[in-house]
């Protein structure tokens, strides 16, 4: 193999969800804050992946592999959920 990349696409979501997964074995989390300057690359993708999950686009394979290292789809519902809980 002379290591030719066949699609493209698919070779760069895998190498983000390889920096999400290295990013959360680091801080114990996948929230990647929008002020994190960075993983501004690693923002934006995590970003297009909760877009695509609420347009119904994102392959169920992709949202698997997202939901098994735990990220979380709806900021503003978890921020919700999380402050109620401290009550």
């Amino acid at each position: 193999s002379i290591g030719f990349i066949w699609d493209l696409l698919d070779h760069t979501w895998n190498e983000h969800f390889e920096q999400l997964c290295a990013f959360k074995k680091q801080h114990g989390n996948c929230y990647v804050s929008q002020h994190d300057a960075q993983n501004k690359s690693l923002v934006g993708w995590v970003n297009t992946q909760r877009v695509s999950y609420k347009k119904n686009s994102l392959r169920s394979d992709r949202i698997q592999q997202l939901n098994s290292i735990g990220v979380i789809w709806d900021l503003l519902e978890h921020a919700w959920n999380t402050n109620f809980g401290q009550l």
